[in-house]
């Protein structure tokens, strides 16, 4: 099942017409991925989990892709990647798990590319077999949330002061949860 969402393509057209091929991220990637990152503003860095300006272990993301750990899902516009969606596999007890994340340059944000995006990570992550998604998000980001919610992902708890922000700053994060096969209820 992997080996199939390896594969995946889509061409998506945004509401302004702009065409956007969605597909995996490849060892050949590695420049166009830094070149996405390398502008991001200290804003989008508060909140996330790595320092995506540091190009070298941006680089390394690309070089070291492993789909059985990581499905990184690009929004490519004439060569130029402006969007990464990715599923964190999980192993162990919680191997039908996956963490969902979500980046868009600022010129393609509110263009509908993130819902597109989620809708094809989600679809990934069925063809991969999981039985649920997992999103983590700072609970004031109430656009993203909402648009999460649309997707059908359910809030499912709120967890206070749980992300730190590098001046020390804390923030609620709501955790949100898509559930991908029904429970089993038998008797």
């Amino acid at each position: 099942m992997l080996e199939q969402i390896g594969k995946y393509r889509q061409v998506i057209t945004l509401s302004d017409g702009t065409r956007v091929l969605l597909r995996p991220l490849t060892a050949e990637d590695k420049n166009a991925l830094i070149a996405m990152f390398e502008p991001t503003g200290a804003d989008d860095l508060r909140s996330m989990r790595n320092d995506v300006r540091n190009r070298e272990m941006v680089g390394k993301w690309a070089e070291t892709v492993d789909y059985k750990k990581v499905f990184p899902l690009l929004a490519v516009v004439n060569d130029r990647i402006v969007g990464d969606a990715s599923l964190h596999f999980r192993s162990g007890p919680s191997r039908h798990i996956a963490d969902v994340r979500i980046f868009l340059t600022k010129e393609f944000r509110r263009r509908g590319l993130g819902s597109a995006m989620l809708r094809a990570v989600i679809d990934a992550a069925r063809k991969a077999g999981l039985q649920q998604i997992v999103a983590e998000i700072v609970a004031d980001q109430a656009k993203v949330v909402s648009a999460f919610q649309q997707l059908g992902f359910e809030l499912r708890a709120t967890y206070p002061d749980y992300f730190m922000m590098p001046d020390g700053e804390t923030h609620d994060v709501v955790v949100l949860i898509l559930r991908l096969a029904p429970k089993r209820e038998e008797f």
